[in-house]
Parts: structure tokens; C-alpha cells; sequence
């Protein structure tokens, strides 16, 4: 059955405006590759071919091999011809001037590569192609190496961190399609969940509303009723009826812009009263966060929001005793919420982090030592124009509650035999993907069933 979507491409202009705009930061010569085909097990059987980001934001085709020079008053695009031979296989691919007047820039053989002295570059994620900037560039150009970045590789860093952090209107338009299409999945996975199915099930009908929509997945998809193994990537577990399901899964459009949405659904179809219980606890913290989402906010501040309506919530619940302020500066939420509250989002599911925190983390702020914060992945102040994940969540994990060192003082305040009542809870997890706005913000996902009479009833559909 025909999903009635298909991805709208951006507008040529709208690429074009990128490389003048990362041209006027720049004061010398860069080139921004694509990245080469990676085999899995032997040449002819590859894994699918994905564009480096950076390339991706300035071309917006995956074109295998190629390499963009951009100079202060030039910019070209180096990319292999058409192959005859290679199209009995692949089929026909575009000649350069059909690229040329596509992507209203000059395109070039990649043959005729050459780029000037002081070239800045940034790392490639895979070996062979920084082995192969190496060679063109003759320096060393280490993959993945974003955190030890210098002179003008730094320089360029910097000049795409800057434009990438605040989202033109053609990237918002591909957010809200990976959006679109996300909930769309996040919908078909609870109408499609019963008691025991595996949970490759549940995700297979979660990434076929992907694909059939013309996208891919933006990430390795977690469908899991191990919700506490936080990047849990098994699916063999069969689905029991005192069950929740966790599942993270996010679209990613063919120009590489990513979805990221996580919602926790009881298998059975209604929550039992311990799972509601903790469920309205995170859905609470969620939601203080999203509201404290906007222009000036500093984004430790909005992590911090939900960590202490958690703990709030913790103490409703009988799970602590105390003072909330103090339990929560003591370290309380994260005995049970031990990441951050999300992450920049765009091109990346986890936007620009092969550069490290430089994208991240603004210039002199660092990672905290605290084990609240020190898993946090993002700490700006928010921008109009930025997209962030808000996720937070509650996890049942052993080795943190038996843990004495991670524990620590909170001991006295934890009741334990309060807390083996949600022994059915393993972990929720409530995430939506948020554009900040001129005075606020705009949940982008809000239309994946929240609520949790918004989840039965898609359960029910």
C-alpha cells in the first residue's frame, strides 16, 4: 500500500547561497569530500553508500568519490565521469554537464584534482579516503580525527559550525519531512505490536513505513523491551504482555536530513498502573524541558529542567525521599536518567559530531565532571533556527543501582522496596525532534502519539 509521500527536493539556489555564505568565512582554499563506497565483505557486495555530511549540506547529491574546492572567488566540483561499462550494472549515471546545470555550478574529471598549497580539509570518517587526502594533499589527514583539528582545518570547522548550527528554510523543509515520515513509522509500529511478535517485527513494519516513503533509516533503528540497554540493537526478544516497547527510530531524506523520535508503548495495548505511573513521570520532564526551549536559553539549563521534574516526580512516586532540589544536585536523576536530554539534530542524527564537541560545546565551555551532566552532548545557548533532540528517560540499570560509587549518599534516600513495585518498567525513553523559533519553539514530531491516551488509542488503530 502506497504511503502518499515521496520527498520534495530542495531548490538548486538554495545550495548555492551555502557556498557563498561558507565562502565569505573562508580565507583561503577548501575542499569538502563526499567519501568512497566501503565494502562489507568483499568489493562487489557494499554497504549503501552515504555522503559525508558537510559535502551533503553544500551539494545535496551522494556522488560517490567527489570533492568540492572552494577558493574566495571560485568554487568547483571534481567528480568522475560517467562510466558506459558500469552502467549495464548500476544503470545510467548523469554527465558532468548534466551535474553542471543541475547544481548551477562548475563540475570538472575528478582527474583533474588539484588543489592549491594550504588547502583546509576536515576528516574523513572513513580510512581509504583519508589515506587518499593524504596523498592529494601531501600531509597527514587522520580519519575521524574532528577533536584534534588545527590551523586552517580548524578554521573551516569553525566556518561550518557556524553555518550549519542555525537551519536555513530549505534545511527546516527536509526536517519536517524526515518528521513527516518518522511519525508515520512511529504509528505503524504501535498499530502493528501484540504480544508474541519479535521485535524485528515491530521494527520491520516501522522501517517499511520508512522506506516506501522514499527514505532511509537516519540511524540503526532500537526496538527493544530491553529499553535499559540504552543503544540496545537486538530484535530477537519475543514480546510479552507485561512488556513495554522502546523504540527509536528516526527517517533520513535523501539529501541526509534526520528524523529522531523514541516513544515507549506497552505490548498488551493499555499501561499497567506502575507503567503509567513512571511513563506520566519522563512524559513530564519532557515537557518542562520543551518549555523551556528558546532563544537565550543556555541548553544544560533545559537538560537540567527535566532532570529535576524527574526527580520530582521520583519523589511523588515513593521511588526517593527528600528535598528534590537537593537529591537533585546530589545526583538523583541521573541514577536513573544518566545521559543528556538530547543533542543538536540536522544532516546528523547527532549533527557535526565527527567534529567533535567543537560543535557542540561553545567556545569555553567544556564536558562536566557531575554524573548528571558529563554524558550531555550539547551546551550552547539556543539559537533561532537550531534543531535539538528532547529526550529524556528512566532506566532500571543494575549496574548503576548496585553500584556503591554510583549510589554513593543517595542510598538513605532511595527506597528500594518502593522502587521493586515498577519492577515491570525496564526503561522509557520520550524523545521529539524541536526547531527553536524566533519566541519559542516548534515540536516538529508532535504528531507521533504522546499522551498516554494518545498511544492506546494508535494501539487500538
Amino acid at each position: 500500500m502506497q504511503s502518499g509521500f515521496w520527498p520534495r527536493p530542495s531548490p538548486a539556489h538554495a545550495f548555492v547561497e551555502r557556498r557563498r555564505r561558507l565562502q565569505q568565512r573562508l580565507s583561503g582554499p577548501a575542499l569538502i569530500v563526499a567519501g568512497l563506497p566501503q565494502p562489507r565483505n568483499f568489493p562487489g557486495n557494499r554497504y549503501p553508500f552515504r555522503a559525508a555530511s558537510h559535502f551533503m549540506y553544500l551539494v545535496g547529491r551522494p556522488l560517490e568519490g567527489a570533492a568540492l574546492l572552494i577558493g574566495p572567488d571560485r568554487v568547483t566540483l571534481y567528480a568522475h565521469p560517467a562510466d558506459p561499462d558500469e552502467a549495464l550494472w548500476s544503470g545510467p549515471q548523469p554527465e558532468l554537464d548534466e551535474l553542471a546545470s543541475g547544481l548551477e555550478l562548475e563540475v570538472r574529471p575528478i582527474d583533474e584534482l588539484d588543489p592549491p598549497a594550504g588547502t583546509a580539509t576536515l576528516p574523513p570518517q572513513d580510512v581509504e579516503c583519508a589515506f587518499w587526502l593524504s596523498d592529494l594533499l601531501d600531509r597527514d589527514v587522520d580519519a575521524g580525527g574532528g577533536d584534534e583539528l588545527e590551523g586552517a582545518d580548524l578554521a573551516l570547522a569553525d566556518a561550518i559550525i557556524e553555518l550549519r548550527l542555525r537551519h536555513d528554510a530549505a534545511a527546516v523543509d527536509q526536517l519536517r519531512q524526515a518528521a513527516e515520515v518518522t511519525t508515520r513509522a512511529h504509528r505503524a509500529g504501535m498499530a502493528a505490536t501484540r504480544p508474541g511478535l519479535h521485535e524485528a517485527a515491530v521494527r520491520a513494519r516501522m522501517e517499511a513505513a520508512i522506506i516506501e516513503s522514499g527514505m532511509t533509516c537516519s540511524y540503526n533503528s532500537i526496538v527493544t523491551v530491553h529499553g535499559e540497554v540504552l543503544h540496545n540493537e537486538r530484535h530477537d526478544h519475543l514480546l510479552g504482555d507485561d512488556d513495554l516497547l522502546l523504540a527509536d527510530v528516526g527517517a533520513e531524506t535523501p539529501e541526509g536530513w534526520a528524523g529522531d523520535v523514541t516513544r515507549c508503548w506497552p505490548v498488551a495495548g493499555r499501561f499497567s498502573g506502575t507503567q503509567r505511573a513512571l511513563y506520566e513521570c519522563v512524559l513530564a520532564g519532557q515537557l518542562a524541558a520543551i518549555e523551556a526551549v528558546r532563544p537565550g536559553v543556555r541548553y544544560v539549563d533545559v537538560h537540567r529542567a527535566a532532570g529535576r521534574r524527574i526527580v520530582s516526580g521520583l519523589i511523588e512516586l515513593g521511588i526517593f525521599k527528600g528535598d528534590p532540589e537537593d537529591l537533585y544536585h546530589r545526583g538523583a536523576a541521573a541514577l536513573f536518567f544518566p545521559h543528556g536530554v538530547g543533542h543538536l539534530l540536522g544532516l546528523d542524527v547527532h549533527d557535526m559530531e565527527d567534529l567533535g564537541d567543537r560543535a557542540g560545546y561553545a567556545p569555553g565551555r567544556e564536558r562536566s565532571e557531575s554524573p548528571g551532566d558529563r554524558y550531555l552532548r550539547l551546551d550552547r545557548d539556543l539559537e533561532p533556527g537550531m534543531a535539538v533532540t528532547i529526550e529524556p528517560g528512566f532506566y532500571q540499570i543494575s549496574s548503576l543501582l548496585s553500584d556503591p560509587d554510583e549510589v554513593g549518599d543517595l542510598a538513605s534516600a532511595l527506597d528500594r522496596a518502593a522502587l521493586e513495585r515498577f519492577s515491570d518498567v525496564r526503561g522509557i525513553r520520550i524523545e521529539d525532534d524541536v526547531l527553536v523559533t524566533d519566541d519559542g519553539c516548534e515540536v516538529l514530531t508532535r504528531r507521533v502519539p504522546k499522551s498516554v491516551d494518545e498511544v492506546e488509542a494508535a494501539m487500538r488503530g
